[in-house]
């Protein structure tokens, strides 16, 4: 089993805590693509450091985020979500979980080139 990661926004850091990942409980800040509600039944993971790098510029969430390490997760319970991107679709307890960035602010996009 592999440690994975999830990147969120800081303001759910406190239900985090106490409640682990569920996407039931998405309600302080969009998704880190900028949804409202769950895109699926289940937590999107990075694999690799290339996707945790992504979904951090990604950040759609008007704020700061965080990145959790998740362990314990079994590589063969991932879901494709038919993007390229993976989601294991079940909540993960607090006690799998370790805070290891905090607070990363949004990155400054730039314009398109003309």
């Amino acid at each position: 089993m592999a440690r994975m990661f999830h990147v969120t926004s800081s303001r759910n850091r406190a239900s985090i805590e106490a409640n682990g990942l569920d996407w039931c409980l998405m309600e302080a800040s969009p998704g880190i693509a900028g949804s409202r509600a769950p895109e699926q039944q289940g937590c999107f993971v990075c694999r690799t450091q290339f996707e945790l790098d992504w979904f951090v510029r990604m950040n759609n969430t008007g704020g700061p985020v965080d990145v959790w390490a998740i362990d314990g997760i079994d590589e063969q319970d991932l879901i494709d979500a038919g993007s390229g991107f993976y989601y294991v679709p079940m909540t993960v307890p607090p006690d799998r979980l370790e805070l290891v960035r905090s607070d990363i602010p949004p990155t400054k996009r730039r314009g398109r080139p003309k």
